[in-house]
């Protein structure tokens, strides 16, 4: 209990001393995870309150609890800033191909496809993630361990959904419909006008009876961003954080060579739906 509040009141003077509002994700989700994780109930009853603190900027530090928590902000501070990677190029999630999106999107079925290979499970085909998850860009070179939490500040996980040939065309005339850059791994699909021309798994054509496993968040999975048509499969949950491997997949690769080809092919589109 000591220890959890002790992390608490850190998280909480750095999330004051920092006016950057990318390491208040981070701050912000630290107490939040500080205060869930404490096993004692506090009593409302006995909590007496006279008046409201505002905490900001503005807010006088206290020189005494500053000196305690010193040590542990240096810690945190070097760990955030620890070079994980390096990229030669900008990694952006904008475009109907992005680089950050595609290479993301490769992670994400990288990992799932590890751990359906030490559970002994089918073969992952294919991934799709959602260019809104993406929070941030990476600028070219050096790729720091803070860099991962702004892009992936949330606790979304990697699931696994099976599902027949046939109920992917819901997948497909989601992205024909919206015409929306969602990052996809080992898909290749292309519109025109609101109608799919092309639609290929590994550069193969879907076959109709056959079961399919994609990799995706639990977000989309539950029908996140629309993506309803994953309804109709079955879920596996990895228990993968996707943040976490998207960390592991950084560290592996010193140098990132970030994809060029191309996935999404959006002919005659009506806006610009891009994130």
């Amino acid at each position: 209990m000591l220890k959890n509040h002790k992390f608490l009141f850190i998280s909480l003077y750095l999330l004051r001393s920092y006016n950057c509002m990318k390491y208040k994700f981070l701050y912000i989700g630290v107490a939040l995870l500080s205060l869930s994780s404490c096993k004692t109930a506090l009593s409302v009853s006995n909590i007496k309150t006279e008046k409201n603190i505002s905490i900001s900027a503005d807010l006088p530090e206290d020189k005494a609890f500053a000196s305690v928590i010193a040590p542990y902000k240096a810690e945190l501070e070097g760990k955030m800033n620890t070079k994980i990677s390096y990229t030669s190029v900008d990694l952006n999630k904008q475009g109907d191909n992005s680089n950050l999106g595609n290479l993301l999107a490769d992670y994400t079925l990288e990992g799932a496809q590890e751990w359906a290979q030490k559970n002994k499970k089918p073969a992952i085909d294919a991934a799709v993630i959602n260019v809104g998850g993406i929070r941030s860009t990476i600028g070219k070179g050096d790729i720091l361990t803070k860099h991962i939490y702004e892009v992936m500040p949330f606790e979304n996980e990697i699931v696994i959904v099976k599902m027949k040939g046939s109920d992917l065309q819901g997948l497909f005339d989601y992205y024909a419909k919206n015409q929306k850059n969602n990052p996809v791994s080992h898909l290749t699909i292309e519109t025109d006008n609101g109608t799919v021309l092309k639609q290929s798994i590994n550069g193969k054509p879907i076959e109709m009876n056959r079961d399919y496993y994609i990799a995706t968040s639990d977000y989309l999975a539950l029908g996140g961003d629309n993506m309803s048509f994953f309804g109709k499969g079955e879920m596996m949950v990895t228990g993968i954080k996707m943040r976490d491997l998207f960390l592991d997949k950084f560290q592996q690769n010193p140098q990132i060579n970030a994809p060029t080809d191309v996935r999404l092919i959006f002919r005659n589109k009506k806006n610009n739906s891009n994130e």
